[in-house]
């Protein structure tokens, strides 16, 4: 049975090596003003050392470009690509088209990931960019688990889905925490705000606690729970399923690290020793809710359930 690649987001580049000890098999990193919401901010250098680090130990690194860029920064996307043509990345991750017609003229030998993280929810549009050059598409996070089996029976190229972390609401071009803070006469740095980790949109009726930050690509706000599946992987993984995705965003290293290591366990029993799996794989979804954050609840997602936020 095909295993899926386990992908995790770090935060830094001295993580890089205890999460392939942890069990990763490739990595998402890059710079903020290039890359949607990521764990961590990589240096040009840093991303140089990764790849490096990396391809030492048979594992890949996805170098993301998928935010949503205006005229102005065409120029730079163009030089990034350039950047990373001679470093043998195993993949550009984009949303926007013009990353795809730039990659084509500046870099066609790197495969591309296309990840919008909303609109691939059906095949026939996972396909349309498959044809367009795309090796992978990363499903929404809002759908079924039938959908995302289904979509894999017709799909054309590499699936790709997120099964921990949380996931993005709500995305605002304009620096809508910093804004308020002048409408009160007060500075804000956005460098410190993209740290802060106490920000939050507080839903009253429903006891909700939302975490907003800002950064260069403006203001994010996330989903009050995590996603956790370790205890529910069989489908996926009989579905042959990719990529399976830790997203490690507002989250500390050794946790990452630690829930690494979990899916890398719960995978391999899942693949390996079905029965086995069937058995652990409670005590493991309890080894994960033991080093979560008391204001993160775990839930399934979409996976079985229409979620109400």
């Amino acid at each position: 049975m095909k295993k899926p690649e386990l992908l995790v987001t770090p935060t830094r580049l001295e993580d890089i090596d205890p999460l392939i000890k942890a069990g990763a098999d490739a990595f998402i990193i890059g710079e903020e003003k290039f890359g949607l919401r990521l764990a961590g901010e990589f240096s040009r250098s840093d991303v140089k050392t990764a790849i490096s680090l990396a391809h030492e130990h048979g594992k890949k690194v996805y170098v993301a470009i998928n935010a949503i860029f205006h005229n102005d920064k065409v120029d730079d996307v163009s030089d990034y690509l350039s950047f990373l043509k001679d470093l043998n990345v195993d993949a550009i991750v984009f949303g926007d088209p013009a990353v795809l017609m730039l990659a084509k003229e500046v870099a066609p030998s790197i495969p591309l990931h296309w990840n919008t993280e909303t609109t691939a929810t059906n095949w026939f549009t996972c396909n349309y960019w498959g044809r367009k050059g795309a090796k992978r598409a990363v499903l929404a996070r809002e759908i079924n688990m039938d959908a995302i089996v289904e979509m894999k029976e017709h799909a054309e190229v590499e699936i790709e889905v997120q099964v921990h972390g949380m996931t993005c609401m709500f995305q605002s071009k304009r620096t809508l925490l910093g804004n308020y803070y002048q409408y009160q006469g007060k500075t804000m740095e956005i460098e410190k705000v993209k740290e802060d980790k106490t920000l939050f949109l507080h839903d009253k009726e429903r006891e909700n606690k939302y975490p907003i930050f800002e950064d260069e690509n403006g203001t994010h706000i996330m989903s009050p729970n995590d996603i956790c599946i370790i205890d529910e992987l069989e489908e996926m993984i009989d579905a042959k399923i990719d990529s399976l995705k830790i997203d490690g965003i507002l989250k500390s290293p050794e946790y990452i690290i630690e829930v690494t290591k979990l899916y890398r366990q719960a995978i391999d029993l899942c693949v390996e020793q079905r029965e086995q799996y069937e058995d652990q794989k409670d005590n493991l979804l309890a080894q994960v809710e033991e080093i979560q954050p008391t204001n993160r609840p775990l839930d399934t997602g979409f996976f079985f359930k229409e979620t109400v936020y």
